[in-house]
């Protein structure tokens, strides 16, 4: 009877004033919505990006961006917090405001999202007797007074919707159902109590539960995925919308591991999906990933975030991504009407083929025909029509006739993102060099019996910790000794009497008597997922000696602990640091491992945005002028022998005119000589659109066109092909066939050369006449932009 009780109150509580929602959709100020949102993340890029981030995601046709709120960066120790710079979450959604756009506030605040601990500060994991996001006292303490205080934020700064703000919905907890049944009777009563908490709340706008199928009412139940419109139960109540809030357009990437790009047109083929089969909103995650700066990611995860994303890490346009998503939002919006209020209907048109169609009273009318046929196209009857479906496509008809948009049909220019050396880094002369200190038992910052936890003793303020021994080793031969570590951490760097003897062990030779036995245990990112995730154990767990007759192990020994590097402790990677070392010339520690490298730079001219080459370096940390641009491990090859990131993103903002401190520590033995300073752009751009593939999508009156643009302020500057007639291969592969006009490459210069942006349409008599009567003729053109 009393959790009746309080879901009855929940009800009455969750009617904000401005934001509802119905069966259908969200409702805003009283008015049904198809909402688009994108994940843009406000710590993964700096303050000095948003604006364009947002206007980007804007003219690409969102209504919604939608972000995390990151706990562990606003109170990374109890009591005191951080909202300043790139972690001003309030300054981040005022822009969106400013932009036009509404928020999707997503609070957690466990929000996983690759980020290091889950989002949880880790002074979270020392309160006594706690348990995360479970039914225990002392987390649902500490995560009501977090969730609370960014509410009150929010509300001291009107941003919720309620009080005209751009706040539309909120979410609790982060798709729970994964790991509640490992919680067992502690699980359930949790999620009633996270919901019952949230609305308590008292926002004025709804709340959110992703992946959580028994979301309490008033809280809406979402989905996360590639796919949706398959995947989804749909919502747990008859007067909820269903809602996507994460379709992932790509996926994150961890170091050895291979890039994972998801086609414009298999995300838009999903997104119509489910608005066919009645969603409302969509969010993409991520719209823009961006750069893990600093020590932010969780285990093995790159520096460089969803990459593939529609706006790349460095917040340009992913070429056709963007441009058919932008096409896709346009004609769903054209359906809005019969969408929001229409008469759901579905039909068979064929073995894998449906229509979806929605009557509205008023008498209009959108379909969405959809062919789930992977290996053919094929063509349907719809209304006495005939319509051409492409392999696994949808095609949008907002007045149940014509077809404004196919899935499979991108007419939208391919883009190749292209970096130019600007600086080469090659002289030794303006290296400087410092060696780190091999740390032993009797220089330890304290001494225990037994190897303890990584993170319990760094408390995550570092990558690294020292364990080191004393060991007495007497032997009247010189037998081979094989020193055994077994350990959690991600890495280990073995140095015997300070030599350093390999970062995956190996051999050793041990002098008669006391021998010092070092071991640098590194993490590269902390756990960000899973039941009890405050149990976790990382750092050595076993160390052993193995002869030839037998095995000494270490574990119960007295072992030395020293928490960070030395040069993390003087900060040397800053002006006044640099200044607290001496720093030796290139040659004295040149590519061997445990050295810091300090050099200086100055910043490239123009707006293109900036990256450091670092392929022949191994593993380490790197600071522009004290800001971290994050962790790298080039030398972390994928099984195509190929390193999983080479380019590391430099803001803009942390750059100077001139004299720009680079300070990076190199654990293995890269060599920074090799080191280039890279600018990125879009450089080349290519369209292409056929007769025949447009003629259902276009009315008989306009043309199909190419149309191309160019990034950055810049123009176009060469026509590097152009073919009217049949050209073979497509973007960016692509020649000339049996059928071209001559006239190609002359007509497309007069009137791209020198612009910005040019569109040349599809027709016979823009080439001089027809180059091949009774054919369907493409229009394909690659230029350079400059």
């Amino acid at each position: 009877m009393k959790i009746v009780v309080v879901l009855f109150m929940l009800v009455i509580v969750a009617r904000g004033r401005d934001v509802t929602y119905d069966r259908r959709s969200l409702i805003i100020n009283g008015t049904r919505r198809l909402l688009f949102s994108g994940s843009i993340h406000y710590p993964r890029s700096t303050p000095q990006m948003w604006a364009n981030l947002i206007g980007q995601a804007k003219k690409g046709g969102l209504d919604v961006i939608q972000t995390y709120v990151f706990w562990n960066i606003h109170e990374p120790l109890q009591g005191k917090f951080n909202f300043e710079g790139r972690y001003d979450l309030v300054r981040f959604i005022k822009e969106v405001r400013n932009q036009g756009l509404y928020v999707s506030l997503r609070i957690g605040p466990f929000i996983e999202s690759e980020w290091k601990y889950g989002g949880f500060p880790f002074w979270l994991h020392d309160i006594s007797g706690i348990v995360f996001r479970s039914d225990n006292e002392p987390f649902k303490f500490y995560m009501q007074k977090f969730v609370s205080m960014v509410v009150n934020m929010m509300k001291s700064e009107g941003l919720y919707a309620s009080q005209g703000g751009p706040i539309i919905i909120s979410q609790i907890e982060n798709e729970y159902q994964l790991v509640e049944g490992g919680f067992h009777e502690k699980g359930p009563p949790y999620v009633i109590w996270a919901a019952s908490m949230a609305v308590g709340l008292r926002t004025g706008v709804p709340w959110m539960m992703c992946k959580q199928d028994d979301a309490p009412d008033p809280v809406i139940n979402t989905c996360n995925g590639m796919s949706c419109g398959e995947t989804f139960a749909g919502p747990n109540s008859p007067n909820k919308p269903a809602m996507w809030t994460e379709n992932w357009t790509s996926f994150y990437q961890v170091y050895g591991g291979e890039p994972y790009r998801r086609s414009a047109e298999d995300i838009a083929f999903h997104v119509a999906l489910f608005i066919a089969k009645g969603g409302s909103f969509v969010n993409y995650y991520m719209y823009h990933g961006g750069t893990n700066l600093g020590r932010s990611t969780s285990s093995y995860v790159t520096t460089s975030y969803y990459d593939e994303a529609p706006l790349d890490e460095y917040g340009l346009k992913r070429h056709p991504k963007w441009d058919h998503l932008r096409d896709l939002h346009a004609a769903v919006k054209q359906s809005s009407q019969p969408l929001l209020w229409g008469k759901h209907t579905k039909i068979s048109l064929g073995l894998f083929q449906q229509a979806y169609i929605f009557q509205a009273n008023s008498g209009s009318c959108a379909a969405f025909l959809v062919n789930n046929d992977t290996t053919s196209k094929v063509t349907v009857q719809f209304h006495n029509v005939a319509y051409d479906l492409p392999q696994k496509s949808i095609s949008i008809l907002p007045d149940c006739k014509n077809v404004v948009f196919n899935s499979a049909t991108v007419n939208a220019q391919s883009g190749v993102r292209s970096t130019t050396a600007v600086t080469y880094l090659n002289q030794a002369k303006n290296w400087l060099t410092f060696a780190e200190k091999v740390s032993n038992v009797n220089k330890a910052s304290f001494t225990r019996s037994g190897l303890l936890d990584q993170l319990t003793i760094t408390k995550d303020t570092t990558d690294y910790l020292w364990y080191t021994v004393s060991y007495d080793y007497t032997s009247s031969d010189d037998q081979q000794l094989l020193l055994q570590v077994n350990s959690q951490a991600h890495v280990i760097h073995a140095f015997v009497n300070d030599a350093f003897i390999g970062t995956w062990i190996k051999p050793i030779s041990l002098l008669n008597g006391k021998n010092n036995i070092s071991l640098l245990s590194v993490m590269v990112g902390s756990p960000d997922a899973g039941a009890y995730l405050e149990h976790r154990i990382f750092g050595l767990q076993r160390v052993r000696i193995q002869g030839k007759m037998d095995v000494q192990d270490l574990n119960n020994q007295l072992w030395g602990y020293q928490v960070g590097l030395q040069g993390e402790q003087l900060e040397i990677y800053t002006e006044k640091g640099a200044q607290s070392v001496e720093w030796r010339t290139f040659d004295k520690f040149a590519q061997k491992p445990m050295v810091w490298y300090k050099t200086t730079f100055d910043a490239p001219p123009g707006r293109d945005t900036v990256a450091l080459n670092l392929q022949s370096m191994g593993k380490g940390e790197i600071w522009i002028n004290g800001e971290s641009i994050g962790r790298y491990w080039v030398s972390f090859l994928t099984l195509q022998n190929q390193s999983s990131q080479t380019l590391y993103h430099i803001p803009h903002s942390f750059l100077k005119p001139s004299k720009n401190l680079l300070v990076l520590f190199e654990e293995m033995n890269g060599d920074p000589l090799q080191i280039t300073l890279e600018t990125i752009s879009v450089s080349s751009v290519c369209g292409a659109v056929s007769e025949s593939n447009m003629r259902q999508i276009l009315s008989p009156i306009r043309r199909p066109k190419v149309q191309l643009y160019c990034h950055q302020g810049k123009r176009i500057s060469v026509i590097d092909f152009a073919s009217y007639g049949s050209p073979t291969g497509d973007c960016p592969n692509y020649s000339v066939g049996s059928c071209h006009s001559n006239s190609s490459k002359t007509v497309v210069e007069e009137v791209c050369l020198g612009k910005r942006r040019c569109s040349i349409s599809v027709s016979a008599s823009r080439f001089g006449g027809d180059p091949c009567p009774g054919t369907s003729k493409s229009l394909l053109v690659a230029a350079s932009c400059s």
